[in-house]
């Protein structure tokens, strides 16, 4: 254990330099702002454009590819529409506030355009493969237009560098992303709704993922386009009946996302409040993680598509964070807001992650009390961690000189329980974490083997806020659907998650494809297969963190090399509508290339 979280620790000290640092929200953000005015709006002068596309009215015999315009995009929205848009929407709600979803929904209109920009020059430099399939991604763009020439003349394959650290990080980020904690978050909310044991969940599920991937993308795409459409319709028809029953709520929270989107949003109920920086880089990195614009993974699936110019499928993927972010996010948030439940104190059992011992006495009903601690929640300042015995007699914290935080708010009511029954004794703290792996060690050290210590887990419950799928399932109980609603989340997470695991399959196995070949591609399901069965009955914490820093690793070449490549890309759109009016002279063209 020790050096699992020592492992974990320093995941999560380099995320901070990485993914989670400010310069890369920076980074991810500007570069689709300079493509939005670099290229003159396409993401608005093109959206009509691009379902005509998607409906097939462009198409010929002829096109090149595995998939239609239509399951590429379904096939890709299955990677994007997963967890993040049931639980990342609630965790940057409840981190930022309101306020945090119209970031949310800023990134994706800029997002829009770096999604049209990868997706079309990975297009236009994808493989045909021996077997006659199609392999695509940033990796083969990379590896043909990247490349360093010397004034002598010498080729420095930088290109094929930047490729393989790409497609390496792509494989880490299918486990990391797409099937371990997917099937983790699975198999717990079917245990915590329906009482179906986690493994039972796993085994189930990891033979039917087998099924899917290892027919590859046709199969693939044959199942995400009739799973996407499906799963939305249930999802969204849950969340309006949630928000139709709030009636009275929806201008109000409305409101709440606008007008505080500038200066954060202010104290209310338990949430302590947000100051605008923490609100914008929580709006922001939800957003961006929650669509996957710029990391380069969309670009895999649309590659496959049937299309002999690569900018009409590049119009096809600028749906793609309108329909994930947009509209389903923003639905969800509307879920949770007009709910009422993002600011209000709910009965839970607190998660270790979440729980945190303060040194002193900080009163929420003290004004001062909750502006300091909404400061240290923003990384503003530092209040004192507690270390030592947290001494608790029959199931009550009996320690002076101390505060509990659960979730970012002030835990009400704690009672600690061991088993079934209330606990009596001490519990180890260090800097403020409890530390309940060392519960049953004496004074050598050594593991305890009275029965009496092995009755249970020992664990706090009471009154807090709560966040991520947790927050969303609460508020879809708030309905006259009662706690039924809880069985839409379910499902929901059932099927976005499901279908996430199956695309990253794929994207995982191009990259297999670019590094080893073809031929290793089976062993890389088998093995894809075999860690989503084992992820649903083990902790995934280590796996998350590391997924975080693939992502990272992914989009921060496919970034650079989009900006390098910034001319061939707005040629290739130059070039694609003076084809198009050669072919299709009656079309009316938008704004700007008539």
């Amino acid at each position: 254990m020790g050096i699992m979280q020592k492992i974990n620790e320093f995941l999560l000290f380099l995320n901070d330099y990485l993914g989670g640092h400010q310069w890369f929200v920076f980074f991810l953000l500007g570069t689709g702002i300079f493509f939005t005015l670099y290229l003159g709006l396409p993401q608005f002068r093109y959206f009509g454009h691009a379902i005509r596309i998607v409906k097939g009215r462009y198409d010929r015999a002829e096109d090149i590819g595995d998939t239609s315009h239509f399951q590429a995009l379904t096939t890709a929205l299955s990677g994007t529409v997963g967890t993040g848009n049931i639980a990342g929407v609630a965790l940057a709600i409840h981190l930022g506030g309101p306020a945090a979803l119209f970031w949310m929904l800023m990134t994706a209109l800029f997002g829009m355009c770096t999604k049209f920009v990868e997706v079309t020059i990975s297009h236009k430099y994808r493989d045909i493969l021996p077997d006659g399939s199609i392999s695509g991604g940033p990796m083969y763009y990379m590896k043909k237009r990247m490349n360093i020439t010397t004034r002598r003349g010498k080729i420095i394959k930088t290109g094929a560098i930047l490729g393989g650290f790409f497609a390496f990080a792509t494989i880490l980020s299918s486990f990391g992303t797409g099937s371990l904690p997917q099937i983790n978050s699975i198999s717990d909310s079917m245990f915590t709704s329906f009482g179906i044991e986690h493994a039972l969940t796993g085994g189930v599920l990891a033979v039917l993922l087998g099924l899917v991937i290892i027919g590859g993308i046709k199969r693939i795409a044959k199942v995400t386009s009739t799973l996407v459409p499906m799963m939305a319709f249930i999802y969204l028809l849950g969340a309006i009946i949630v928000i139709a029953s709030n009636y009275q709520n929806i201008l109000p929270s409305l409101g709440s996302i606008f007008t505080d989107a500038f200066t954060g949003t202010a104290a209310i109920g338990g949430f302590l409040g947000a100051g605008f920086a923490f609100t914008f880089n929580k709006g922001v990195n939800r957003g961006l993680f929650s669509n996957e614009a710029g990391q380069g993974s969309a670009p895999i699936a649309h590659s496959a598509a049937k299309a002999q110019e690569p900018v009409s499928e590049g119009m096809v993927a600028i749906l793609e964070p309108f329909i994930d972010t947009i509209l389903i996010c923003t639905i969800t948030g509307l879920v949770l807001l007009s709910s009422g439940v993002w600011n209000e104190k709910i009965e839970n059992r607190f998660e270790q992650a979440d729980l945190q011992i303060l040194e002193g006495t900080y009163l929420e009903s003290d004004v001062q009390d909750r502006v300091m601690l909404s400061r240290t929640f923003n990384n503003d300042t530092t209040v004192a961690l507690f270390t030592g015995s947290l001494q608790v007699e029959e199931g009550t914290v009996v320690t002076d000189g101390i505060t509990l935080i659960h979730a970012e708010s002030f835990a009400d009511d704690v009672v600690v329980t061991r088993g079934k029954e209330k606990f009596t004794g001490s519990i180890p703290v260090e800097d403020g974490i409890v530390k309940f792996g060392e519960m049953d060690r004496d004074e050598t050290g050594s593991k305890r083997k009275r029965k009496d210590k092995r009755k249970g887990e020992v664990y706090f419950t009471g009154q807090s806020l709560i966040h991520s799928a947790p927050l969303t399932t609460e508020a879809f109980k708030r309905s006259f659907m009662g706690d039924w609603g809880q069985y839409i989340v379910s499902i929901g997470l059932l099927l976005f998650a499901f279908s996430t695991a199956i695309s990253w399959s794929y994207y995982g196995g191009r990259a297999v494809t670019y590094l080893f070949g073809t031929k290793y591609v089976f062993i890389y399901r088998i093995i894809y297969v075999a860690g989503f069965f084992v992820a649903s009955f083990t902790d995934t914490t280590i796996v998350w963190n590391l997924s975080y820093i693939t992502i990272a690793i992914m989009t921060i070449p496919n970034l650079f090399g989009l900006l390098v490549l910034r001319k061939d890309i707005k040629g290739t759109i130059g070039k694609y509508w003076i084809d198009f009016r050669k072919e299709w002279p009656k079309e009316k063209l938008p704004m700007g290339n008539r």
